[in-house]
């Protein structure tokens, strides 16, 4: 099942996605929450409901008539791991790391597919990563790898823009990572049934249709039940927290001259049995600054 936040005619509430079409669970099944995140704090129950209004086909919206917004607008966590695909540590010239190197994105950050990104006033240096993401879908801790598979929601595309002289000015990479528009998540959250193996999922990133990463997740140091593992140890994780896998080798940031991002760049990242999350980049506009 595909589940998306969607706004029509003024309205913004969730829905299932089924072909060029999208089934409008605010009229299908009303007494459900019309937010992502109070959706999977009803767990399965929200989960079957669904499921069935989408083999109804009732109430129906054609797609191309609804604006796609981030699945969840404000995730309660949104983590991030780096350097957790060889290529991408050997681009960057640093150690295979032996534990699992997490970062947070402020939640503030995100935004959705079709939505512009902001090439910041203070710098030049603006950089994609493209990436699977995971949700959490129950509230959990201390989650063994082997059952980690039963606390995810779905499974998203990532794009965790960087701002790279912001990122390696600080001891940790957050000012780098949350500037304003800069963490795209889309373009639906796509159910563990319809992924079946998460660590088989091909992943390619374009630059105004210039392929600059291809990978596959079967290449992550750190798979995404790993991951669960490591941070559920620490702290509980809760409905809706969106953690992103991590990059593979061909950011910008790599090349030589860098291959920055510039205001009339599209950036399309591609992931099998998901889809495709597209964003432009635009200057910085003044109407950023609200003091």
């Amino acid at each position: 099942m595909k589940l998306a936040t969607f706004t029509h005619d003024g309205a913004t509430r969730i829905g299932v996605v089924v072909e060029d079409s999208i089934v409008d669970l605010a009229a299908a099944e009303p007494e459900l929450p019309r937010d992502m995140t109070l959706f999977l704090l009803e767990g399965q129950f929200a989960i079957d409901r669904a499921a069935g209004a989408a083999r109804k086909s009732a109430h129906r919206i054609a797609l191309a008539s609804v604006k796609l917004e981030a699945p969840i607008a404000r995730p309660p966590e949104f983590l991030a791991i780096g350097l957790n695909y060889a290529d991408h540590v050997e681009e960057a010239k640093m150690k295979r790391p032996e534990f699992p190197m997490f970062f947070n994105k402020q939640s503030s950050c995100v935004t959705g597919p079709g939505d512009l990104i902001h090439l910041p006033r203070v710098s030049s240096a603006l950089d994609y990563e493209g990436e699977l993401g995971f949700v959490i879908g129950r509230r959990c801790r201390h989650v063994p790898r082997d059952r980690a598979h039963e606390v995810i929601a779905g499974y998203v595309i990532v794009n965790d823009v960087s701002v790279r002289d912001w990122q390696r000015r600080a001891p940790t990479m957050t000012l780098g990572k949350s500037f304003d528009t800069h963490g795209p998540v889309g373009p639906w959250i796509v159910t563990p049934d319809e992924i079946g193996d998460p660590h088989q999922l091909d992943l390619r990133t374009f630059v105004n249709g210039e392929q600059r990463q291809h990978s596959n997740t079967r290449n992550l140091i750190f798979d995404c039940f790993v991951q669960i593992e490591t941070l559920s140890t620490v702290f509980t994780l809760l409905p809706g927290t969106i953690v992103s896998t991590g990059t593979p080798g061909g950011v910008a940031a790599a090349m030589n001259p860098p291959k920055w991002l510039k205001a009339g760049d599209v950036v399309r990242i591609e992931i099998e049995k998901i889809g495709k999350l597209e964003n432009t980049v635009i200057d910085e506009p003044a109407s950023t600054t609200t003091i």
